[in-house]
């Protein structure tokens, strides 16, 4: 596997290093460059360090691995592949996601899964390990987002006003969620076996990745979110 030192290098001057490569390869020394492996495809890239925002932008295949934390925009627009982050990440990820899967050992920031959206087979994913900021799945139009809780703690599982606008896809949360207020337009009840079936196979690659064990971390209550409207604002206009 090819090493690539960031030190020193701008994001650009990264970017160009990564593009050279043909398969695999160490990112060491990462901080803070911007746009990593956007657009790339085919490619295995391990990265020590904190990448910058917009991770992954645009990926459309291949795996990128970050040994720590990310910064804001995981995932962005991504296409398709697999990006891992083994830490937490900033805010926005998954961002207009159309395909692949992110997966987050630990919390995200803020308005994680912000439009979303699924076309025929594709399907984004998202698992994020532990919780989640306020605007959860803001205006998300498909896909499947996941938050675990894992290790289950004090306080709430997501941030305040989860799923606003929330018109496509389907969110599920390890919680009872009592006490989360969430909008009208959507339609919240605990998960039955049909939808933990639907997301085994997510949370079994989550565990593989990280370290947990499958049949504990289903072993719980899940709460299912799916929107009631595909146009939320609807009662917001006079003429429809």
């Amino acid at each position: 596997m090819a090493l690539i030192l960031a030190q020193g290098l701008n994001h650009r001057a990264l970017n160009e290093a990564l593009r050279r490569e043909p398969d695999s390869c160490t990112v060491e020394g990462c901080c803070g460059q911007r746009f990593i492996a956007a657009g790339m495809s085919g490619r295995q890239i391990e990265i020590r360090g904190v990448p910058g925002n917009a991770l992954g932008a645009y990926l459309n295949g291949g795996t990128v691995t970050v040994m720590g934390n990310a910064q804001d925009a995981v995932g962005d627009t991504m296409n398709d592949g697999r990006i891992v982050i083994h830490g937490n990440i900033g805010d926005a990820a998954g961002y207009a996601m159309r395909g692949g899967r992110i997966y987050v050992k630990e919390n995200a920031g803020y308005r994680a899964g912000i439009h979303m959206k699924a076309y025929q087979e594709k399907v984004p994913v998202m698992v994020i390990g532990g919780k989640a900021g306020s605007f959860l799945g803001e205006y998300q139009a498909g896909g499947i987002i996941i938050v675990l809780d894992l290790p289950e703690g004090s306080g709430d599982i997501v941030g305040a006003f989860p799923c606003t606008g929330m018109h496509g896809g389907r969110m599920f949360l390890r919680s009872d969620c009592r006490g989360i207020v969430f909008p009208e337009q959507v339609t919240v009840k605990p998960a039955g076996p049909e939808d933990l079936q639907e997301i085994r196979q997510y949370v079994k690659e989550f565990c593989g990745l990280f370290g947990y064990d499958e049949e504990t971390v289903l072993d719980a209550p899940f709460t299912v979110v799916t929107p009631d409207s595909r146009n939320p604002y609807r009662q917001m206009y006079v003429a429809n």
